[in-house]
């Protein structure tokens, strides 16, 4: 007597269209979780350090590789920095946008990320300039066409030129006029506010220097290069451990 051979259920194209779209929305959510988690660890521990670094807080960005690739290798291709605090070492209201290239991140958190190289633009307002100098200045007015910063002193009757430049790999600041009622000011005021603006120009992190110096409209712009450095390491305990 034949047998009966068991019929084996066909599986419709439509199911397996729906299979697979089920499958890649699943593997999909997986990388935008994991890339979500990467980037949230790495910017965690790189931020701490920089931080630490730049004596303010900061915002990150990074370029397009993707940082689950970088939880793998520990390298970041390129950081964007910006400073996010008012106060930028001594100075107030001193901006910091920095590009960091060659990242290398440590395996645990007993060493500092390494960095290939480095470049970032400064930008320190009148009002920012007035206001880290306030006690010694006021109505702090910068022009473009003679490089000078135009302070006012010892209560508005007194006027105070200066002239900040690019001296051996440093910002210099330099008096170019003091008067007070056609006299010149007292020796004291005019050394304080050009060592207190001499060293809020020259905090700068990783051992960068200043390549170039622009007296605008508005204040100072500075741009800032660096080569190979090495961060501090996170905090012991912390958190934000690579």
């Amino acid at each position: 007597m034949p047998t009966k051979s068991l019929s084996v259920p066909k599986v419709s194209r439509r199911t397996t269209v729906i299979a697979l779209v089920v499958a890649l929305v699943l593997v999909a959510g997986a990388l935008i979780g994991g890339e979500a988690y990467a980037r949230h660890r790495i910017a965690s521990c790189i931020s701490s350090q920089f931080e630490k670094e730049m004596g303010s807080q900061i915002n990150v960005g990074f370029g397009a590789k993707p940082l689950l690739i970088t939880w793998l290798d520990g390298k970041v291709s390129r950081m964007d920095v910006d400073s996010e605090g008012a106060e930028f070492g001594p100075a107030v209201g001193m901006q910091v946008h920095a590009q960091f290239h060659d990242i290398t991140m440590p395996e645990g958190s007993t060493s500092g990320s390494s960095i290939g190289s480095s470049s970032a633009d400064v930008s320190w307002s009148n009002t920012g300039i007035s206001e880290t100098l306030k006690g010694l200045v006021s109505d702090v007015v910068s022009d473009p066409t003679t490089g000078y910063l135009t302070m006012k002193v010892l209560g508005g009757i007194g006027e105070l030129q200066v002239v900040p430049q690019i001296q051996d790999g440093k910002v210099d600041v330099s008096v170019a006029q003091a008067q007070f009622l056609g006299f010149g000011i007292p020796d004291d005021l005019a050394e304080g506010v050009v060592d207190l603006m001499t060293e809020s120009l020259q905090t700068y992190p990783l051992g960068m220097q200043p390549t170039e110096l622009r007296v605008t409209d508005s204040g100072i712009e500075i741009d800032l290069a660096g080569g190979e450095a090495q961060l501090p390491a996170p905090a012991e305990g912390s958190n934000a451990s690579c």
